[in-house]
């Protein structure tokens, strides 16, 4: 593991951290989708969309998906001062950078040990983001500040200098993990793969390439002469490969001789594929050029219309040619400032599984719409056609499940009534770290963090009988996590591999309930008097109280008391 480097990069309100609450993950099955029809063997159905603040959901993931996700792109909101459609662009230096610490900080744990993050960006927080990204990620482990030439004219209006690019930040987890990044054959050079080879079909076509190179290198062993129709064949300067190369490769028609007028050049056979069957990739460039702002326009247009077209979405083909950097078909993609969906929309075409997330209204109007015209195989935009993109597969939907506690009318924390029984038991879970799966023949298994260690949520008031009932349910070696409303005070060491704890007062301290928004909007920051000016700005937004729609959830046997009720301290 990199050791960090220790840097000096401080700004007001930094040691201010938000204690997250580890939400559960609410699937709405109305809006999830999925293809009619399986198009390829490959169709991959568990995707996911969440709508709702990306801190939280972040937060959420944490626990299913740490250590596992291979490729993350994010284009969070540049603290520009511009006030987009969809987004509220515009904050003050530090709590912007305190607002994408607390993401990357999660995102860093999200990766794969080979995983690679890439981070769009423009000169108004570049030099801040990259000090921010050394800091959290470790600066050996910057791959790349790539520069993306996004408009091929433009700036009439400029006052100065045409703005022609932004830039893209690349990291990896951990570069001792990192394998080489390659591209696959340039789309533009395939067009010089024009000469078939009958006795080497599964290398595909192949071009010629000069074996003679102009290089300076004094290399002895690189000039000699090859024999063609009883002549001496020399190089200007020398060759690119050995002799035994040279003579390996004639024996298998590997070396091309081509006479005009007398003077005779010697090329050899580039295959397309490898002798592994494996195609031909090249380097990735810190230059990304071919991709424009206007393509995604004209991309979101085709896809919205004119009217709801989205502002400044990336193109596709700038997200494909990232993925193609930084993961393989079946890896797991994540952007938790989905947009318009373009990273989820070409990771679906490219076969990686993705997990998008938006807060926004658009993850209704523009996220959903567009990831069902991809699995219908209607949309035919972007990168369809280079891939023959023929539809397929699918995405679930979830929303952020409440906060699990609420006051009540006396100021008191209880839990909210939103929850019904699963959803507590399995929020319970989260928050003890355990994975939520209960067992279908014994009740009190509702989830487990080891093969013996249990936990079990209910509203009963536990008695040492009910408490009886279970031990004697239980194998010598196992242990159990009891998590309830109340119990008698005889119970609470009446076996040593049985903890009986009290809900909410074992939450309470733990982390922010009743906080539903982190989001990077302006419209939510408070406002500092005067006197305050230079007090620390706090990493905190306000809650706008949003509520999250739950799906029915069936009642489990044990969880709540015949009333029904949720009995609190």
């Amino acid at each position: 593991m990199n050791k960090k480097q220790k840097l000096e990069l401080t700004w007001i309100g930094k040691e201010n951290r938000p204690r997250l609450e580890p939400r559960i993950l609410l699937e709405d099955m109305e809006k999830s989708y999925h293809a009619a029809h399986r198009v390829t063997d490959r169709d991959i159905f568990d995707n996911r969309l969440i709508f709702g603040d990306n801190l939280l959901a972040l937060k959420a993931l944490e626990q299913e998906f740490a250590g596992k996700i291979k490729c993350i792109y994010i284009d969070p909101p540049y603290n520009t001062g511009a006030a987009f459609t969809h987004y509220d662009d515009s904050l003050e230096h530090s709590l912007w950078l305190s607002l994408i610490r607390d993401r990357l900080e999660i995102l860093h744990r999200l990766l794969t040990q080979d995983g690679i993050i890439f981070c769009s960006i423009d000169t108004t927080e570049l030099y801040h983001a990259g000090l921010l990204f050394d800091e959290i990620f470790g600066r050996p482990n910057r791959l790349e500040l790539f520069v993306w030439k996004k408009s091929y004219g433009g700036g009439a209006k400029s006052r100065y200098v045409v703005n022609q690019s932004e830039f893209i930040f690349c990291y990896s987890k951990n570069i001792e993990h990192l394998p080489p990044l390659f591209l696959p054959p340039d789309e533009k050079a395939m067009k010089y793969y024009k000469y078939k080879d009958e006795h080497y079909e599964s290398r595909g076509p192949y071009r010629l390439q000069p074996l003679a190179t102009t290089s300076n290198d004094d290399r002895p062993n690189l000039r000699y002469h090859i024999k063609y129709k009883g002549q001496d064949i020399w190089p200007e300067k020398q060759w690119q490969w050995s002799e035994e190369r040279v003579s390996k490769a004639m024996t298998v028609n590997g070396i091309v001789f081509t006479d005009r007028n007398g003077k005779v050049t010697v090329s050899y056979k580039q295959y397309l594929r490898d002798e592994e069957g494996e195609e031909r990739q090249t380097k990735p460039t810190s230059i990304i050029d071919g991709y424009y702002t206007q393509h995604g326009t004209y991309e979101s247009v085709a896809l919205f219309g004119q009217e709801n077209k989205f502002q400044f979405p990336k193109p596709e083909g700038l997200l494909r040619h990232l993925l193609e950097i930084g993961s393989s078909p079946g890896d797991i993609i994540l952007d938790s400032f989905a947009g318009s969906g373009t990273t989820g929309a070409v990771a679906h075409k490219m076969g990686r599984r993705w997990i998008m997330v938006e807060l926004g209204e658009h993850c209704h109007t523009h996220i959903i719409p567009r990831m069902k015209k991809v699995i219908d195989g209607t949309d035919q935009d972007g990168i369809s056609k280079t891939i023959n993109w023929k539809g397929g597969g699918g995405f679930r939907y979830f929303r952020l499940a409440p906060s699990l506690l609420e006051r009540d009318k006396r100021g008191n924390w209880v839990i909210s009534k939103e929850y019904n029984a699963a959803m507590l038991a399995s929020a319970m879970a989260k928050h003890e770290g355990f994975i939520y799966n209960p067992d279908e023949t014994l009740y009190w298994k509702q989830g487990k963090s080891t093969e013996k260690d249990f936990i079990f949520t209910t509203t009963h008031f536990i008695t040492i009988e009910y408490l009886d009932g279970i031990h004697e349910e239980m194998q010598p070696d196992e242990s159990l996590l009891i998590c309830c409303k109340s119990f008698q005070e005889a119970c609470e060491n009446r076996y040593e591999n049985i903890t009986v704890r009290k809900i909410p007062n074992m939450l309470l301290g733990r982390c922010e309930f009743g906080k539903d928004d982190y989001s990077l909007n302006i419209a939510n920051l408070p406002w500092q008097s005067h006197d305050d000016a230079q007090a620390d700005i706090p990493a905190e937004i306000r809650n706008k109280g949003k509520k999250s729609v739950k799906p029915s959830l069936k009642n489990q046997q044990g969880l709540f008391d015949e009333e029904g009720g949720k009995g609190h301290d």
